[in-house]
């Protein structure tokens, strides 16, 4: 407790989406104030945040007023320009760090990292032109996908190739990005990991919750999990393994396939993430305060969980379902004040109880 940021001090993040909502929402119980940085106006975070700054991530004048009001500084989405990190860093620490954001903003360093760690992903190729996708194509086979390495999220970036003669539509969807092409996974269950590191070291993991997804975007995650006990140990086990290779400092996801030969890793992402918003109602301390615990140096909390729980997105029209679910026995609602709704866009979402642990 003695290096932890004291009461009234004030944490920055950048990005004010929903989850940087949330996350302000549970540093203010800890007795912290969030300043939350966006180039877009009243972002939904600005409702619950002290103070906001709607600026462009080039912005050098505002990006330094901001890390001058801060006491340390966080993000809620990994898409940060790199010279924008640059100049903060220089005056305020980034938790987690530039390490483990050079990791995730990039796929294919993100594939190299977990192979180097001895962990099993999909196979995967980098892919520049139509030359060395033949190439890549030639070597994982098809089906496969082909996804650019950065900025891709929610299904976007992304264009599956069934057959060879579908390769030059998935290279021309890139629009001229550098991809990765990654063969698809025979899977029987996509999980996720949600864990924690502190500053001293210590990790903390969540147990892990099934996905479902639809069209790329996750729709719902299930806790428990259908996973054996040796499974969900081995789950926990590797997520502790990339954030101490990391020095990892906040919530990382660890988004995982499970196969008959093991855990394949499909992606991490270096934050809070959609499939643990079950911990709000399913955990005494959730995801959120548990990031806010690790970068202010807080001791982290227990991540056990004393419910099983049901997740469930809101998106688009399923807010046509709020009134029914308002009146839901044992459902939690969390909306994200979004003013416009959109196909595919995130408005919320409810946690569903369906049994107490």
């Amino acid at each position: 407790m003695s290096d932890a940021l004291p009461q009234g001090a004030t944490i920055g993040i950048l990005g004010g989406g929903q989850l940087g909502r949330m996350l302000s929402v549970a540093a203010a119980r800890l007795g912290y104030r969030c300043h939350v940085y966006d180039p877009g106006t009243n972002p939904p975070a600005g409702d619950v945040c002290a103070q906001v700054t709607s600026a462009p991530w080039e912005d050098e004048a505002a990006l330094r007023a901001f890390a001058a009001s801060v006491d340390v500084i966080t993000f809620e989405f990994e898409n940060v320009p790199t010279a924008t990190l640059d100049l903060l860093e220089a005056a305020r620490p980034i938790r987690p760090d530039r390490r483990a954001l050079a990791v995730s903003q990039d796929r294919l360093t993100e594939k190299q990292f977990l192979r180097d760690l001895g962990l099993t992903t999909a196979p995967f190729a980098p892919v520049s032109d139509a030359d060395t996708l033949e190439q890549a194509v030639a070597q994982i086979g098809t089906p496969a996908i082909l996804k650019t390495r950065r900025m891709g999220y929610d299904g976007k970036g992304q264009a599956r190739i069934m057959a060879a003669e579908d390769a030059p539509a998935a290279l021309a969807a890139m629009a001229g990005a550098d991809a990765i092409l990654e063969g698809f996974v025979n899977f029987s269950l996509e999980v996720s990991v949600i864990a924690a590191r502190g500053l001293d070291g210590r990790v903390a993991a969540y147990d892990p919750g099934e996905n479902l997804h639809e069209d790329g975007i996750l729709r719902q995650t299930t806790v428990p999990a259908r996973l054996t006990g040796s499974q969900r140990a081995d789950a926990v086990l590797l997520a502790g393994r990339i954030l101490n290779a990391l020095e990892y400092v906040g919530v990382l996801g660890v988004e995982l396939f499970v196969t008959p030969q093991g855990l394949v890793v499909n992606e991490i992402a270096p934050r809070v993430h959609n499939s643990g918003h079950w911990t709000q109602n399913g955990c005494v301390v959730d995801q959120f305060e548990q990031h806010i615990r690790a970068i202010t140096g807080l001791p982290l909390g227990d991540g056990g969980r004393h419910a099983d729980v049901i997740m469930e997105n809101l998106i688009g029209n399923d807010m046509d379902r709020v009134p029914e679910l308002l009146g839901a026995r044992d459902v939690a609602l969390h909306l994200y004040g979004k003013p416009e709704r959109r196909e595919g866009r995130k408005m919320g979402h409810v946690n569903r109880i369906v049994a107490q642990g």
